[in-house]
């Protein structure tokens, strides 16, 4: 806020007022699609994302409820009920504040991208099936949260497909794809600082309630489902808690938090990009776990960092918090004014906005791609992605990252090599084959790579094996323990071993493991020359 002006002030209102418009219609539709009131999608932005922008390491970040955290929270709902959801999303939030506080905020960009992305389509394809049912106008009493149950029900409900309702969703479809690439150049309005075209969503809608409410169209509305929204501030709710419920939350909380962490952070880092600034990872944590805390006591749901409209926000001019806090704000104002229009809203709209969501939020685009990269690479996105769609998310992400550190173990296990320095390398070693043993290693010794110590084990020399150290970079208490069963094993043998250019991390180690008391400091050099030159001292002498 250092030199804020009345005319960053002007620019950021006019950001917020338009990622107000934007947050209106998607906040409805994420509650929805998630089993919950529209009003909880709407009081999340409103709370959460004031908090958010209040206390977050963001500048133009905006929080809200994402369409990440749909097939989450539906199947909380569906399971353990309402009261557990807020119990859910408040330790989420406990969770979320003690990785900020922790520093952890820098350990969430060491997930692979094959995992963000598998379980990013995978979520986009559950959100599209889930909606499939509003798009249609089928009659289902309750969608299960999961893939063959969706299925199920919807083809037996699809004898009550509902043609007017599948219009209106089409249409509704066709009026965001059409304004998505034709908006922008109508008179030449391009998204500036000081004209930000109206968001598509918020046209199609209008149009589509406009339609409904003056044909009387027999579509369901939010009215004719839920009553409308409330047009009164939300209200402080404590959930009924018991610890027998409370345990059996415990991977939902942790896949909530990991995800809002995920979420949160990588749309930060995008914005940075946008607007050439840096983040503060852990206060935005902080940001989202006190957010997820208090929300869920005021009707809403879990809420995180949103893409779409932190990119809306930026576009439109935005260049503090103030823009953040003005969103919801404006978001509060409607809802006391105009919530008894919310009733007219058709779902079949709010289902083709959703549709258009999960298209936009997948990288569909990386299955093309795919045949580019390497075979884990491969089924390790692929994994993610089908276990997301047909198990749940959590196996997903857990299989995801198990596969990914097993990949990358492997990867660096082959980039730790060895190899043998012969006469033709250094002409003091000639006439002393199977005498004198001379190995160099490369990389990282660690628990992959053991099996290099473990060959000069079983291939030891007559006399003298020298192990040349230099270009290891990293050796772990694996690693070090196979040095000290090395030493072990020529002290047995009476071979002389020689140690060199032991340095920086891995001397650190060799140190605290003992491996350097074990070795005399007569057969400690810092280089390979002179190493050899021990060596063949020591057989010169030998005879």
């Amino acid at each position: 806020m250092k030199d804020y002006s009345r005319d960053r002030f002007v620019r950021d209102v006019g950001a917020g007022l338009t990622v107000g418009v934007v947050a209106l219609p998607l906040g409805m539709a994420f509650a929805i699609a998630s089993g919950l009131k529209p009003e909880a999608g709407i009081f999340t932005a409103i709370i959460a994302g004031f908090l958010i922008s209040l206390l977050g390491g963001s500048r133009v970040q905006i929080g809200g409820p994402a369409g990440a955290f749909i097939v989450i929270v539906y199947g909380i709902v569906e399971r353990f009920g309402l009261g557990n959801l807020i119990i859910a999303t408040a330790m989420s939030g406990v969770l979320l504040f003690l990785m900020g506080l922790f520093k952890l905020g820098t350990l969430i960009r060491f997930i692979p991208i094959t995992v963000v992305i598998g379980f990013t389509n995978g979520i986009a394809v559950l959100i599209a099936l889930s909606q499939v049912k509003d798009f249609l106008g089928l009659q289902v009493a309750a969608m299960p949260a999961d893939f063959f149950g969706m299925l199920s029900t919807l083809s037996a409900a699809i004898h009550t497909f509902n043609p007017v309702a599948f219009i209106v969703a089409m249409a509704s479809l066709a009026t965001l794809v059409a304004w998505q690439f034709f908006m922008p150049k109508i008179g030449g309005v391009q998204f500036t600082g000081k004209l930000t075209p109206i968001p598509g969503s918020i046209v199609a809608l209008i149009l589509a309630t406009l339609a409904v409410w003056l044909l009387g169209l027999p579509v369901e509305t939010i009215g004719s489902r839920f009553g409308g929204i409330p047009s009164g501030l939300p209200a402080f709710a404590w959930p009924a808690f018991s610890w027998e419920s409370a345990k059996f939350l415990l991977i939902p909380t942790l896949t909530l938090a990991l995800l809002g962490a995920i979420e949160s952070l990588l749309c930060a880092r995008v914005a940075d990009g946008m607007i050439d600034d840096r983040h503060n990872p852990n206060q935005e944590l902080m940001a989202q776990g006190i957010a997820n805390f208090v929300t869920p006591f005021f009707g809403g749901m879990p809420a995180t960092g949103t893409i779409a409209r932190t990119v809306t926000n930026i576009k439109s001019g935005a260049t503090s918090p103030v823009a953040g806090m003005v969103h919801s704000v404006s978001l509060l104002i409607v809802i006391l004014v105009a919530a008894p229009l919310a009733a007219h809203i058709p779902l079949a709209s709010l289902a083709a906005i959703l549709m258009f969501v999960a298209w936009n939020m997948g990288e569909w685009r990386e299955f093309v791609h795919l045949r580019q990269y390497r075979m884990p690479y491969r089924v390790t996105l692929l994994a993610v992605f089908f276990l997301t769609v047909v198990f749940d998310l959590t196996v997903a992400v857990e299989v995801g990252l198990v596969a990914a550190c097993i990949t990358f173990i492997y990867r660096i296990s082959s980039l730790s090599r060895s190899e043998t320095v012969t006469a033709a390398d250094r002409p003091v070693l000639a006439g002393l084959e199977g005498r004198v043993l001379v190995s160099r290693l490369y990389g990282a010794l660690f628990f992959g790579a053991v099996k290099l110590v473990e060959a000069l084990e079983d291939h030891l020399p007559g006399e003298v094996l020298v192990v040349d150290l230099k270009n290891v970079i990293y050796i772990d208490s694996s690693g070090a323990d196979s040095l000290m069963s090395l030493e072990r094993t020529c002290r047995k043998r009476n071979v002389r071993l020689i140690v060199c250019g032991l340095r920086h991390q891995p001397r650190d180690m060799a140190k605290r493991c003992g491996f350097t008391d074990l070795v005399p400091a007569h057969d400690q050099y810092p280089e390979l020359a002179s190493g050899l030159a021990a060596a063949t001292a020591l057989v010169s002498r030998a005879g």
